[in-house]
């Protein structure tokens, strides 16, 4: 490894350099909660965020994104007519007020899912997709699995109480961000505010969405057991937040303490990219090549979530690999990029080949191969 004298983001002080002070964080009503924030994933304000818990309707998260997978895959379509059956006809709890025996769209079942948190379109949705509920409750696991979700087992997709029913606030900030990420567009359906099917109209559970046009999601949950629990998004300028609370004592309280929290990350925190995809962050000399160079950059874009005011703080620095000797495939790991702040270091990775480099001529190689004898 070769250090270079690349320093990216950087800022002189005379004297000495002091970190941030945050403002303090909210006093919150629940049995856990967390803040988090959506491209980072940098957890900025927490209680018992691997605590395992009963989700209640938010359940319905994991039930939604199994649909919306399924809907991306091309198995199903938003205008699929699902017969009602009697089981979720007969579902307890909040409903749709689907009967049984109609033939329900998915679109509409997804709505009565998302917006009015239907326990039965809920079921029905799961038995169409599934065969029955049991099935579709093992996608839902393997999502879960896949997303890294390591606390959670489901066991029905409304949500209704099951003993071995379990998440954590962790997990549902996960799914939250693989609702937001995966499915951008269906995921503005969690803002829709209302929503009417066989003439009753239900409003959305989250009263956030009347009391701040930022939130645009996500679910509302209750039952005697779990308590008041809402995962709540809010996108301000470039920065995302998710929050998530479990076990409030009441509707009110988890609106409030919700809010409360959204309002201290956006307060304390931004969200900066500080490094994107394709950007050539060096150049690397490239020996017995068609070209003396390559652009090492990253491969993905890297946002960095800091108290505000710290992002001018930032050192990258850059290690690459020599010599490097052609042919060098696009994609090609050639080094190593490090964010740090003061001695932390935050954030590591890959510097790969922005573009490939292939043999040069003979007379090229045989030059080289000289070169570096003296080099």
């Amino acid at each position: 490894m070769k250090l270079t004298a690349a320093f990216l983001g950087f800022c002189l002080f005379v004297g000495v350099a002091h970190a941030a002070v945050l403002p303090d964080p909210p006093e919150v009503n629940a049995r856990a909660h967390l803040l988090m924030e959506f491209r980072s994933g940098e957890l900025l304000e927490s209680q018992n965020p691997d605590e395992r818990l009963e989700p209640a309707s938010l359940t319905k998260m994991m039930t939604v994104y199994v649909v919306f997978s399924e809907l991306q895959e091309g198995n199903i379509r938003l205008d699929d007519l699902v017969l009602v059956s009697e089981k979720a006809w007969r579902a307890p709890g909040s409903r749709t007020f689907i009967e049984v025996g109609d033939r329900v769209s998915v679109e509409q079942l997804l709505k009565g899912v998302i917006v009015q948190s239907g326990n039965d379109a809920s079921i029905a949705l799961a038995e169409y997709i599934a065969g029955d509920e049991t099935a579709f409750a093992g996608m839902m696991n393997s999502h879960a699995e896949r997303l890294g979700m390591q606390d959670s087992n489901f066991t029905n997709a409304s949500g209704l109480p099951d003993p071995d029913l379990y998440t954590t606030p962790r997990d549902m900030a996960t799914i939250a961000r693989a609702l937001i990420r995966d499915f951008p567009d269906l995921y503005q359906w969690h803002a829709i505010k209302s929503f009417e099917y066989n003439g009753i109209e239900q409003k959305n559970r989250n009263r956030l969405l009347w009391q701040d046009e930022s939130v645009d999601g996500l679910k509302t949950g209750y039952t005697r057991s779990a308590g008041y629990c809402l995962v709540a998004s809010a996108a301000r300028g470039d920065m995302r937040l998710i929050s998530v609370v479990m076990g409030a004592p009441n509707a009110k309280r988890r609106t409030r303490d919700t809010a409360a929290l959204l309002g201290f990350g956006f307060r304390a925190y931004e969200t900066r990219r500080v490094h994107g995809t394709g950007e050539v962050l060096t150049k690397l000399r490239i020996w017995k090549g068609e070209s003396l160079e390559a652009h090492l950059g990253i491969g993905e874009d890297l946002y960095l979530t800091l108290p505000r005011g710290e992002h001018d703080r930032l050192v990258s620095i850059i290690e690459v690999e020599e010599p490097a000797i052609a042919p060098i495939a696009e994609g090609a790991v050639r080094g190593t990029i490090r964010v740090r702040l003061d001695e932390e270091l935050l954030a590591e990775r890959p510097l790969v080949a922005l573009h490939p480099v292939g043999l040069g001529s003979l007379w090229q190689r045989l030059g080289d191969s000289i070169r570096l004898l003296f080099r």
